[in-house]
């Protein structure tokens, strides 16, 4: 778990800028809808592409707004991860997208 808290510091530093950080939450709603409505209507052969619905999202806030290169290139899984705790951390108030 220390190796992730690790990960989230610099993770976080990829991630200054608000609109970024706005595109990535946004994005992980749209992960959430589409998880649903997959499983809502039985499209099993659509749940492989369920991690990858936020990367246009994600990836053009990098791209726009913070110019630097997203973190899942340098480790998929932990910047998955990473993904999910920033979406807590602004869900819960804890970082802020305006």
């Amino acid at each position: 778990m220390n190796n992730i808290k690790k990960y989230y510091s610099g993770y976080l530093k990829l991630h200054q800028n608000p609109k970024c950080r706005m595109l990535h939450f946004i994005g992980q709603w749209f992960t959430i809808a589409f998880t649903l409505f997959t499983l809502y209507n039985q499209y099993w052969l659509l749940i492989p592409l369920i991690p990858f619905v936020i990367y246009p999202f994600a990836w053009s806030g990098h791209y726009f707004f913070e110019k630097n290169k997203p973190a899942a290139f340098v480790n998929p899984l932990y910047a998955k991860i990473s993904d999910w705790i920033m979406f807590k951390d602004i869900l819960f108030g804890k970082i802020k997208i305006w």
